[in-house]
């Protein structure tokens, strides 16, 4: 009798993606969809979808979802767990969702320790309204509203969220992964895994960044996006556990790239 190796995870409903060729949103939808079939909280699972390309994220899990304003993601992940505290919450959210509009959201939920879990896709660009420069977006990476680069003098600096949070005495777990190649796909499922596993443990706030592909706004083909991900966006963003609140005290919260 074949064995089976690779199937449909039930919690993702049959319908077809409106994602863009080769974006990486695809991959991690299948990654937290299987991570969900695996631990057996299918039943007990809410989502929460963003603004921006996966505001249709609830036509795809197959788990309870209740959308959020722009940016409003983890506080209404914090009043679903806080009512409902035996539920495993996440909120799905891309870098204009969380690090521009909600970054005061983002940053005091996890101040606070609260015990939600953050999927945070970070492809340095605006997707949905066109490529505009995001919060992540690069030095000199070009965008439709920095068609010459992004300049520091101008527009700052891009903003490196699991750093930032590993900062905070509330956050329990932050792991930067990629999506770029079958590796980085399992290493990304497992850090969902671990993510979510704090959470049903009680242990506070917990997010995984994603390095993720968009090779529509970036102009490139999906290869060579997933090597503009690695030899590019991997060396502002460099993958690696930022904190581990359930490491031992010799496997410490700096990044390990």
């Amino acid at each position: 009798m074949a064995k089976i190796v690779f199937k449909h995870p039930e919690s993702l409903k049959e319908n077809i993606f409106h994602y863009c060729p080769g974006c990486g949103h695809s991959i991690v939808h299948r990654l937290v969809a299987e991570v969900i079939d695996e631990m057996g909280i299918r039943g007990i699972t809410i989502g929460v979808p963003p603004a921006g390309c996966a505001v249709l994220a609830y036509n795809y899990f197959d788990v309870d979802m209740i959308e959020a304003l722009h940016g409003r993601g983890p506080a209404m992940a914090t009043a679903i767990k806080r009512c409902l505290p035996d539920r495993l919450v996440f909120s799905y959210q891309g870098d204009g969702d969380l690090a521009a509009i909600g970054i005061a959201e983002s940053f005091h939920a996890a101040n606070r320790g609260e015990n939600i879990s953050v999927i945070f896709i970070n492809n340095a660009v605006y997707g949905m309204t066109g490529g505009q420069m995001a919060p992540t977006t690069m030095l000199n990476q070009k965008a439709t509203t920095c068609p010459g680069g992004r300049k520091e003098a101008l527009d700052g600096y891009p903003v490196k969220v699991s750093e930032i949070f590993s900062q905070l005495d509330g956050t329990t777990y932050l792991e930067r992964c990629s999506v770029s190649s079958p590796a980085g796909v399992n290493k990304t499922k497992k850090a969902i895994r671990k993510a979510f596993q704090c959470q049903m443990d009680g242990l506070g706030f917990s997010l995984v960044e994603v390095l993720s592909l968009c090779p529509t706004n970036w102009k490139m083909t999906s290869v060579d996006s997933c090597k503009w991900i690695d030899e590019v966006l991997s060396k502002t963003f460099p993958p690696g556990v930022f904190k581990d609140k359930t490491a031992p005290a010799s496997r410490s919260a700096e990044a390990k790239p």
